[in-house]
């Protein structure tokens, strides 16, 4: 999909994660519910493609090589309101109590592990992340 189909789509995601099978399969998972998907693999591709397109929320993995997800959030939160008030939900295999309270310190609106969520409960978040950026809009 491109930038252009965004008005017939349910919302835009920005989905930053490094691994290509999951970054297929969330991504297809995410178009298959309606939504347009724009894909970064690691932090400073998704800091780029910020200045392309306003997402309505950002679905952010926190392992990853160039830049880490913690690094992006820390970000994108010192940045110009515009981009301070893109949701971001981080979706990760770190499950440890501390990594979490670290991701809402800077900012994330939800957490996600990723093997303890299916991908229709994921899309079923993303969904409602997604409805309520589009109403404070």
């Amino acid at each position: 999909m491109n930038t252009q189909q965004h008005t017939q789509s349910n919302g835009t995601i920005l989905l930053v994660e490094d691994d290509d099978s999951l970054s297929r399969a969330y991504r297809d998972g995410f178009e298959k519910a309606g939504f347009m998907v724009i894909v970064a693999t690691d932090g400073a591709e998704a800091e780029k493609k910020l200045q392309e397109v306003k997402p309505d929320l950002i679905v952010l993995d926190l392992v990853m090589p160039v830049k880490n997800g913690f690094e992006v959030l820390e970000d994108i939160r010192k940045k110009k309101d515009e981009y301070r008030k893109i949701p971001i939900m981080v979706l990760s295999v770190l499950a440890e109590r501390n990594n979490v309270d670290k991701a809402h310190e800077l900012g994330a609106i939800d957490y996600l592990v990723k093997s303890q969520f299916s991908m229709q409960e994921v899309i079923d978040r993303v969904a409602r992340h997604v409805r309520a950026a589009q109403k404070r809009k």
